[in-house]
């Protein structure tokens, strides 16, 4: 009896083990499942936080409110529309973006029509020999927009180089601007200010929504042959102030203002037109005048900045700054904090074409970081670059992650301005000539 009684005991004694043993494997599972959920204290703790705070306004949501409170079902914040454009264009459409070209005569030619059509071309410029009187000018531009509007293409830029003095692309009829030079010697802010936007209203009314314009070299080199007067002077605090009046004046009347020429095409002695200058100062030096208008015009939020074809053999001794990472990139984009449009220089010029193909230059300039590509003559040059264009990204050369930076640059560009490829049906010409005779004799 005694024997049974014990083994009834010892029975009982191991069943007790085997329940606190599963109690503690139970405990310990539901302390390990709370602790991946984010919680490392024990069980009384977290009551007691939770009880710490019951009712408090700032109390997160446990899981179940989680799943009650219907965020499952909200849908994600919409796309952002340019983002959602360009994840839709096609390698084509984007590479378009990316040029603006001249073209031949007065009137669409048969190439012209085949880059927007086909190639999706972004923008044009017009130069003296596009341009025979107003009538014929604003047809011209009329003519490129509805090729373009019949393609549903992106609207175009239609720009012009359109300073004043002796840089002046503007028909006949209308009245003459002043140079850069004689604007700024008058030191009146009003007249600036007005000229500007003078120039604004006067490109406008043809169907132009681009002008580079203004100049913001400083004229430090006696023996410049290119800049001269279409500098606003000689230091960088007349340049400065009135070369920000003439950006905002055009700016004002719904325009792009393109400042220029980046980092500074001043103090040279050689056209880039003709020959790649040389600017042998340092970084010190180019901070204390060339680059001071530049850095004012991206704190007053600069839309476009051409860059120049000049070689600065201390920032760059192997590319000329428009084909430079260093400078654009590196100077203009990171130490200048500047994330607006970059477009270069005329890529035709003999500054770029003594030393590279137009085709290849095209693609180091987009791989130094600039957005828009100026081809302005030769259509063979100007199909050469787009197709260059499109091989480095098929090769690896350019990815299409950088082509996107900079399509995006475009896009909101575009969008800022609310450019569209709408006609223009009539030029009031006396009215505009009205306006540019006020702001002229405002100088007086």
């Amino acid at each position: 009896m005694t024997e049974k009684r014990y083994v009834t005991r010892q029975v009982k004694r191991t069943l007790a083990m085997i329940i606190l043993i599963a109690l503690v494997i139970v405990t310990g599972c539901s302390g390990a499942m709370q602790n991946k959920a984010g919680y490392n204290g024990s069980a009384n703790e977290q009551s007691e936080a939770e009880r710490d705070h019951a009712g408090s306004d700032n109390t997160l949501p446990n899981d179940d409110d989680a799943i009650n409170d219907g965020s499952d079902d909200a849908e994600p914040p919409p796309e952002d529309p340019i983002t959602a454009q360009i994840r839709n264009m096609t390698l084509e459409e984007k590479i378009g973006q990316l040029m603006i070209i001249g073209l031949n005569g007065t009137e669409p030619d048969a190439f012209a029509k085949e880059m927007i059509q086909m190639h999706k071309v972004g923008g044009f410029i017009l130069y003296g020999d596009n341009i025979d009187n107003a009538e014929q000018t604003l047809a011209l531009l009329n003519g490129l927009k509805e090729l373009n509007a019949a393609e549903d293409g992106i609207p175009l830029l239609l720009s012009v180089d359109q300073e004043g003095g002796r840089v002046s692309r503007l028909p006949d009829e209308y009245r003459p601007l002043p140079k850069a030079m004689s604007v700024g010697s008058k030191d009146d802010e009003r007249y600036t200010r007005l000229t500007g936007q003078a120039l604004g209203i006067a490109v406008k009314s043809l169907g132009f929504n681009m002008n580079f314009a203004p100049v913001l070299d400083i004229n430090s080199n006696p023996k410049n042959p290119v800049i001269g007067d279409r500098a606003y002077g000689t230091d960088a605090a007349s340049v400065t102030e009135h070369g920000m009046l003439a950006m905002e004046g055009i700016r004002s009347e719904g325009v792009i203002p393109v400042v220029k020429h980046f980092p500074g095409h001043g103090d040279t002695s050689v056209d880039s037109h003709i020959d790649l200058p040389v600017v042998g100062k340092s970084l010190e030096q180019l901070e204390q005048l060339e680059l001071v208008p530049f850095r004012e015009a991206i704190r007053q939020d600069a839309d476009v900045i051409m860059v120049a074809h000049l070689l600065l053999p201390q920032l760059d001794k192997d590319y000329p700054s428009s084909l430079s990472k260093e400078i654009v990139t590196g100077l203009l984009r990171e130490q200048l904090q500047y994330d607006g449009v970059v477009v270069t220089d005329d890529m035709t010029m003999g500054g770029i074409t003594d030393g590279y193909g137009v085709a290849e230059a095209a693609v180091k300039s987009l791989q130094a970081g600039t957005d828009l590509i100026l081809v302005g003559h030769n259509n063979k040059d100007q199909l050469a670059a787009w197709n260059a264009i499109k091989q480095s990204i098929e090769d690896g050369q350019l990815s299409e992650q950088r082509l996107d930076q900079s399509v995006d640059r475009i896009m909101r560009l575009k969008q800022k301005y609310e450019l569209n490829d709408g006609s223009i049906e009539s030029i009031h010409l006396d009215a505009i000539n009205e306006v540019i005779e006020e702001a002229v004799n405002a100088g007086q």
